[in-house]
């Protein structure tokens, strides 16, 4: 969050290829410094909180790549180049994962080089991978990635990140930025990412609760889950390129918000059939609000794990008692419709936001676009751990379905405020 404006300024006055080799360059020491965290003595946390923080900071890089698209396509390949980052991106969701479950195979022991005290075993191997592609992506943006930028109707125009010039190249259009779109269009995909970062974080403690799983059976049976919504993404992002053409980036992103909101809606609880009943504390006398006789049901109901850890909704709270189950076929089905609305959103968002902008440098813009998708991955997790956790999965989700609703509102009030520079100048036709 922090580091986006910051790169995103950079790239505005100097050669993009700056900002991504020195951020990319910040994300292979952090992850370095990730393997080497065992090696002092002491304080090896706060190396850890470092190493975490600094490859945070690396990934600000964001921003500079959204630009570089933005500057370097015309308004008709605007959407398919975003949709192919965004499709990019979701691959590399799915196979980091698959890595991951991969290097378990390595074990914790693993190897040892003594001479520079590497340890090399399933929680090193995938920051060594990371810092490994981080030197691969390095040289091929200083071999491959070359300086390049069009007006909005492809014709190739002044760059202050040139050094060269060329004789057939225009004026950048001038003209005033309509910044309630932009603030507006912020605000919308904050809401997207913020929709999205509480689905994460919820989708296990929800499992576990809803169907007694057992930690390692949610972890992994909820990580299929997540793999098969990034292939569903993809799926997306590339129909995405193709339906745009025929009903534009507005009607998609509007698409899409209803559909994220049809996904929650399944969600609610619905009928008489209640969760099983986690009941380790009811011998700590710590159940509020309970009768003697909604004890005995939870009693009764408790389900019990071979392996000793408790399983079910936990009776301490207290909705557990009377919430409704959220059955597997709400859930299989939410996933699917938050799997598609999720990157038809996610992709429109910033599409129309760097078409609002026009042809002048983006770095800064989106920036604050890509700060404000980071704040909502930091309050979205924070948001339904603590509603979720006090009053349940119906409130939770019934607060974001009047979320998603205001934000269509929202959408519906700037709608026609939502497009292109370059069109709403008169420049192109729509």
């Amino acid at each position: 969050m922090v580091a986006s404006p910051v790169f995103g300024l950079w790239s505005n006055y100097r050669p993009r290829k700056e900002p991504l080799v020195v951020s990319i360059f910040i994300s292979v020491v952090a992850n370095c410094l990730y393997a080497y965290v065992h090696v002092p003595a002491s304080h090896n946390k706060y190396y850890m909180l470092a190493a975490r923080g600094l490859v945070g900071f690396g990934a600000g890089n964001v921003a500079v790549v959204r630009a570089y698209v933005a500057g370097a396509t015309s308004l008709q390949e605007r959407t398919s180049s975003m949709a192919n980052i965004s499709a990019c991106q979701a691959l590399g969701f799915i196979l980091g994962p698959v890595f991951q479950t991969c290097f378990a195979l390595i074990g914790e022991k693993g190897v040892t080089w003594e001479t520079i005290q590497l340890q090399i075993n399933m929680y090193t191997a995938p920051v060594l991978l990371g810092a490994f592609l981080g030197v691969l992506n390095i040289i091929l943006i200083l071999i491959v990635l070359r300086e390049h930028r069009v007006d909005d109707s492809g014709r190739q125009c002044k760059n202050i990140n040139f050094e060269e010039a060329s004789t057939d190249e225009v004026q950048v259009p001038q003209g005033n930025i309509d910044q309630v779109a932009v603030v507006t269009t912020n605000v919308l995909f904050f809401v997207v990412l913020f929709i999205f970062a509480l689905f994460e974080t919820i989708l296990t403690p929800l499992t576990m609760d809803m169907y007694a799983w057992t930690r390692e059976q949610a972890v992994l049976y909820d990580g299929i889950i997540l793999a098969a919504l990034g292939v569903e993404a993809i799926v997306v992002f590339m129909g995405i390129k193709l339906l745009s053409k025929k009903v534009g980036e507005r009607a998609l992103l509007l698409g899409g918000l209803v559909v994220v909101c049809a996904g929650f809606f399944v969600l609610l609880p619905w009928g008489s059939q209640l969760p099983k009943v986690q009941w380790e504390d009811l011998h700590n006398n710590s159940i509020p609000n309970t009768t003697f006789g909604e004890i005995v049901i939870a009693l009764w109901k408790s389900p019990s794990d071979p392996s000793g850890e408790p399983t079910g909704c936990p009776v301490e709270r207290a909705w557990c008692l009377y919430t409704p189950v959220i059955h597997l076929a709400q859930l299989f089905t939410s996933v699917v419709l938050i799997g598609i609305g999720y990157p038809s959103c996610n992709v429109m968002s910033y599409t129309l936001y760097s078409k609002l902008l026009g042809p002048q440098p983006q770095g800064v813009y989106m920036g604050w676009l890509t700060a404000s998708g980071s704040a909502a991955r930091i309050l979205g997790p924070v948001y339904i751990s603590q509603v979720y956790t006090s009053w349940g999965p119906r409130w939770a989700f019934s607060l974001v379905c009047g979320f998603v609703v205001l934000t269509i509102t929202l959408l519906g009030v700037v709608y026609r405020r939502l497009v292109a520079f370059s069109v709403r100048h008169g420049n192109i036709q729509e």
